[in-house]
């Protein structure tokens, strides 16, 4: 017991102190994921003033405070306080013989760092892609997705604003694509997960981007739009299922892209019940447990 608390303690207090001394700039710069997020956003956020898709949408966007909130509470406050319960699964399964190397498919470790990079981005997008799939797919998972999907007006924040039970889903399918890996992460998968953020910023924001014939390939903002779309193509959970690549839409059939104007409604058929402020919407999810 003194062992999974220790392990707690350590990494809590580790992720804490990380935060910390990133926001007083204290960490290598390619690390710092905290003014990182910052300058990702004010970036994104100027190309909407500048050329805003949706021209009648304000600046200061339908719930842009709110969603703004959710973005910092997400990728820090809910990861410091969870650091810790991480540390004790891996300490739990390490003890049933369970490691990071027991599902290893293929090692990477040896291949040019370039490849590993891209390989490590497709495998975790393909993760998160079938994960985003369930979330739409099982009732229980859809009331937590809900708060994703209940943004009415899209901008570059809405990205980051979801439930904080879909990290305790996402991290461990993360890992789990990790492990097929041979339990490897590039030295330099700082790239990736820059790149990971600056896409999922695009696509969430008020700007037209398609990529041109890189649209099979990458997500973007025309095609996300329509996965918050508030009317679905009938007998469809959803649509447009892609994190940063559009690829597994197209090839497992999920893309819909039936226009470009920018003008539909977005949310859900029941969003009518569904709370508006931050605590009753996080709360929604296990009011509904069984609905």
């Amino acid at each position: 017991m003194e062992e999974y608390l220790n392990a707690f303690t350590n990494a809590f207090t580790g992720t804490l102190n990380w935060t910390w001394k990133s926001i007083l700039f204290d960490v290598p710069w390619y690390l710092n994921y905290f003014w990182g997020l910052i300058a990702i956003s004010v970036l994104v956020w100027g190309l909407e003033i500048l050329f805003p898709w949706r021209k009648d949408q304000a600046i200061f966007r339908k719930d842009f405070w709110l969603d703004a909130f959710y973005m910092f509470f997400n990728f820090f406050i809910f990861s410091i306080m969870i650091s810790g319960f991480y540390e004790i699964l891996e300490l739990f399964f390490g003890s049933l013989g369970v490691t990071i190397n027991s599902l290893s498919v293929v090692a990477i470790d040896n291949w040019p760092m370039w490849i590993q990079l891209v390989v490590f981005f497709v495998v975790l997008d393909f993760v998160q892609w079938f994960t985003h799939i369930l979330l739409h797919r099982f009732p229980v998972l859809w009331n937590f997705h809900k708060v994703h999907h209940s943004v009415k007006e899209m901008g570059f924040a809405a990205h980051l604003r979801y439930h904080w039970m879909e990290n305790v889903l996402y991290k461990p399918l993360k890992i789990f694509g990790v492990m097929l890996l041979g339990g490897f992460e590039p030295q330099q998968a700082y790239i990736v997960h820059f790149i990971a953020i600056t896409i999922g910023h695009l696509n969430h924001a008020n700007i037209k981007i398609t990529w041109g014939p890189f649209k099979y390939l990458f997500n973007n903002p025309v095609m996300h739009l329509y996965h918050h779309a508030y009317t679905l193509p009938k007998g469809r959970i959803g649509v447009n299922f892609g994190i940063s690549l559009s690829l597994w839409d197209y090839i497992f059939k999920t893309n819909y892209i039936p226009e470009e104007s920018g003008s539909i409604a977005l949310g859900f058929p029941d969003e009518k019940k569904f709370p508006k402020n931050f605590v009753k919407q996080n709360a929604y999810g296990f009011w509904n447990i069984n609905k």
